[in-house]
């Protein structure tokens, strides 16, 4: 085992503990269903590609980090994770933004992984083609989760309230996609090139 399958091991383990204090008595059973539910699917699809198409080390600390971010969402519904609370007391925010943080790691996170994709399948041979098309589809993937957020608010009605995470706020679903674009161009700006060097040191 070398010293990234080691550390994969240790992000591994370390998700599943924290999915196991995200699923003990969380605020609301069905909301922590909806909010871990992308981040067991992204464990599935990295197991299941983990042989054939083994990703950067930056990529997999990304998605720990973002795991991680969805599981606490998950365990207090994003409206009420304690710290963004004491931040809202503190600072005279109005609101707890735990949310907002989620969707700026929602383009931050898959920029990067989306960059990895399309290089390395060489789906863009263009550089000057690149950077946008990782931005479209950090935006039609926050978009599209904007819709799923709709749709199952329009099912389940008010059971859908801590999913959606408004709090009230008119430009909710604005903002967070704001915020996706955001994050999508300031991973691309910062993390570029570490990314290019990660990558060309793979096998």
């Amino acid at each position: 085992m070398d010293k990234t399958d080691k550390l994969n091991l240790f992000y591994l383990l370390s998700f599943l503990a924290l999915l196991l204090w995200s699923g003990i008595r969380p605020y609301d059973r069905f909301t922590w269903f909806l909010e871990v539910l992308p981040a067991l699917m992204g464990l599935a699809a990295l197991a299941i590609t983990y042989r054939r198409f083994r990703l950067t080390r930056l990529v997999y600390l990304l998605i720990w980090i973002h795991a991680i971010i969805l599981l606490v969402g998950g365990h207090y519904t994003y409206a009420r994770v304690p710290l963004f609370d004491w931040l809202s007391q503190a600072l005279d925010l109005g609101r707890n933004n735990y949310d907002k943080l989620g969707h700026l790691a929602q383009g931050f996170i898959p920029a990067i992984v989306t960059r990895e994709v399309l290089l390395r399948n060489r789906v863009v041979t263009r550089r000057g083609w690149l950077a946008f098309l990782v931005v479209c589809v950090c935006l039609a993937v926050s978009a599209f989760y904007e819709l799923i957020e709709w749709w199952t608010a329009v099912l389940t009605g008010t059971g859908a309230e801590d999913f959606l995470g408004t709090q009230g706020y008119v430009w909710d679903t604005q903002s967070d996609m704001a915020l996706c674009l955001l994050g999508s161009l300031l991973a691309l700006a910062f993390l570029s090139r570490l990314h290019d060097r990660q990558m060309a040191a793979l096998p």
